[in-house]
């Protein structure tokens, strides 16, 4: 009976708790309704052979043996250049019936005969295939899989940052309830309620707010997949095809019964602390509670929060000592910020006082809002926590982001010498004196190589294969540490730092782009950088590869208009200046990255909405008392919002300054490992992004407060 009544009279300051995971489950439900639809590419009918029963496909992957352990398996991977049908298996073929080629390509033929006589020629030369599987010889085919890798990775991301956020947001709204309650919990130890009572009804009200919560968000996630696959679709991060639909939005699939009981889980372990914080509440204590919050952080919580801050800072100092590349990555600048995130939240309750003392208000409004702050550290730490991670989510995210791209940019830029750049799918070749001016012409092909690593791990590279070595290096200027890439030819290659073997004149055993096997002689070593300085080979190495690129340096006074307009009759590709080249294919930031970190950052602040105003609300509901003495003194209704509405302002600057404080260590920690991988670049801040966080939670924490504050406290005095 007490439960439910409790649960009546209290339901006001469940709403944000509620809310807060509706919406993580709904969005849970989202992403795992889209990861289930993406986990699979659609069932598409063959389209290059529709037509013929059978049809035989050159090898298109490399099988390596490596050691896993003690013993000895086999990884596969696809080739950069898939195999043709060579020459004498396409003789044999032609004496079993008709062979269709498409068009000049000869990685794919159709045969007209009977499968079993096909397999039997082909052996172990080429793949067979026949029914629906024909359609693996289709280009389409290899563009789905790719595109799902995009939108995968994309769900999970904003999967774990909703988790992430969700549970952050409940426990923090479960851990104000109980300060707020605090008088309340200690009457019912008074009555007679033992702890273990005290901790169960609010594990009770959780449990409830827990199953209902969950319940509306699958509602909301199950109505919202289409929208969102729809809107991923608009965005370009998902291809055209994707959909949502069918048997994944069943009440009993897998996806809306894992938001289900996470939802469940994240109310009930949001709570958990809370409410052993509950039942240690005794009786005297609670009732000789003062307004001058005191002992807001147990030591538990310290200690927690001291061991996530040396967890995250000794995990950025440890990667900057081991693999600094690995803080490029957008897995690692996505997820290892919230280490330090929650850790500056978990500490709030010890960071904001000090953190408020550094405001100087005018006046005795100003001077009431910092006192009337620090005492009620608890009410300030619960307003600044939201803040704090919505800000540090988007300078860390973002700046992250921003940082990365624009060291890529800056080593492209500090690596190219040409002054025009043709690109095409397959490229005329050209010489220097086709194009007035030109001292220097390098047509080079995309191209790759795989190299076993330790034995264990079959690991593939991007490589450029290049006509003629001068050229390049006229036409480049590449971060050379060792070596000289003039020294290319077909029996060497050009590696950079991160290879294993990378000292000039070893041998590195490796498989090129068509899987062929080769010991190249290393001629020369490149920086490591940001992770585009590749290898870089001859073109007999790469002879299926089709030019798609050639660089071009003019001589001093050429006519660069002259020039271009030779290259592109020439070459039959697009030309366009060296500048121009790197703007399009080198952004500051990737449109697409760029949008899906703002959905992200979208996501963070609905919820730091949530968090702020039930937060607000809640507290301004339960200070009519302090009010109506302020009214009492002679403050006038202006005066007393204006009091309340300054202390959400500074308690949203602490906030702020503590998600800045957050945001300077990842940024500099990325700083540091670009200085290591001696790529130069500066950081960049998201001052716009971050501007845009600080004023909606500015305005969401003013609007709630005075709108806790409207209701006159007790009248006139």
């Amino acid at each position: 009976m007490i439960f439910l009544a409790s649960l009546r009279a209290r339901w006001s300051s469940l709403v944000g708790a509620f809310v807060a995971v509706a919406l993580g489950v709904g969005l849970t439900a989202a992403m795992a309704l889209g990861l289930a639809a993406s986990l699979s590419a659609p069932e598409r009918a063959p389209e290059r052979f529709a037509g013929w029963p059978v049809v035989v496909m050159g090898q298109d992957t490399l099988t390596v043996p490596v050691r896993r352990g003690p013993d000895v398996t086999h990884v596969t991977k696809p080739l950069v250049h898939p195999q043709p049908v060579d020459i004498e298996l396409l003789r044999e073929l032609r004496r079993l019936g008709p062979v269709r080629f498409d068009g000049d390509k000869r990685d794919a033929v159709g045969v007209d005969a009977p499968a079993p006589a096909v397999r039997e020629v082909v052996g172990g030369r080429a793949r067979v295939l026949t029914g629906d599987d024909r359609r693996h010889a289709d280009p389409g085919t290899a563009r789905d899989a790719e595109a799902l890798v995009a939108v995968n990775s994309f769900l999970g991301t904003a999967g774990g940052v909703a988790a992430f956020v969700s549970v952050f947001v409940t426990a923090s709204t479960f851990a104000f309830v109980v300060a707020l309650r605090r008088r309340e919990f200690g009457l019912l130890r008074m009555a007679g309620a033992t702890p273990g009572q005290v901790r169960r009804q609010l594990l009770g009200e959780a449990l409830a707010v827990g199953v209902l919560a969950s319940a509306a968000g699958c509602a909301l996630g199950a109505w919202g997949a289409r929208p969102q696959a729809e809107a991923l679709v608009r965005a370009g991060i998902a291809p055209d095809w994707f959909a949502v639909g069918g048997e994944e939005i069943g009440w009993f699939s897998w996806p809306l019964q894992l938001a289900f009981w996470t939802g469940l889980f994240v109310s009930f372990s949001g709570s958990w602390a809370a409410s052993r914080r509950a039942g240690r509440v005794g009786p005297v204590e609670a009732l000789r509670d003062a307004s001058v919050d005191s002992g807001v952080m147990p030591w538990s919580r310290r200690i927690v929060g001291a061991l996530l801050l040396a967890c995250g800072l000794g995990l950025l100092v440890r990667t900057l000592g081991t693999d600094p590349s690995a803080l490029l990555k957008r897995k690692t600048y996505t997820t290892q910020p919230m280490i330090l995130i929650t850790a500056a939240a978990a500490l709030a309750p010890l960071l904001v006082r000090p953190v408020v003392r550094v405001f100087r208000l005018p006046g005795a409004v100003g001077l009431l809002v910092r006192e009337n702050s620090t005492a009620a550290v608890r009410r300030t730490a619960a307003i600044a926590a939201p803040v704090l991670v919505s800000v540090a989510l988007a300078g860390s995210l973002l700046g992250s982001a921003q940082t990365v791209s624009a060291a890529k940019a800056t080593e492209a830029e500090r690596r190219t010498s040409a002054h025009l750049v043709a690109t095409g799918d397959s490229l005329r070749p050209i010489r220097p004196q086709d194009v007035p001016g030109a001292s220097a012409v390098s047509p080079s092909a995309a191209t790759g190589v795989f190299v076993r690593e330790e034995g264990s791990a079959l690991v593939r590279t991007d490589a450029r294969a290049v006509g003629d070595p001068a050229a390049l290096a006229a036409t480049s200027r590449l971060p050379v540490i060792a070596g000289d890439v003039r020294d290319l030819d077909d029996r060497s290659i050009v590696v950079n730092e991160e290879w294993e073997k990378h000292r000039v004149g070893d041998r590195v055993a490796v498989w090129l782009g068509d899987g062929r096997p080769a010991r190249l002689r290393i001629v020369a070593v490149l920086a490591r950088g940001t992770g585009d300085n590749g290898a870089y080979v001859t073109r007999a190495n790469a002879p299926s590869a089709p030019v798609d690129r050639i660089d071009v340096r003019l001589a001093a006074g050429a006519d660069r208009s002259a020039a271009a307009t030779a290259l592109r009759a020439r070459s039959g590709g697009e030309v366009r200046t060296a500048e121009e080249w790197l703007a399009a294919t080198h952004p500051r930031t990737k449109a697409q990255t760029r949008l899906g970190l703002l959905m992200l950052l979208g996501i963070s602040l609905v919820y730091t909405g949530i968090s702020l105003a039930s937060t607000l609300l809640m507290a301004t509901s339960v200070r009519r008392a302090e009010l109506r003495s302020l009214r009492l003194a002679g403050a006038t209704h202006g005066q007393v919002r204006l009091v309340v509405a300054g202390e959400a302002l500074v308690a949203v600057a602490a906030g702020t300054l503590l998600g800045l404080a957050v945001t300077a260590v990842n940024l500099t920690g990325l700083s540091a490992s670009l200085a290591l991988l001696s790529v130069p670049a500066g950081v960049a801040v998201p001052w716009g992004e971050l501007g845009v966080s600080v004023g909606v939670c500015a305005v969401v924490a003013v609007s709630a407060a005075v709108m806790g504050a409207r209701r006159r406290p007790g009248g006139s005095p």
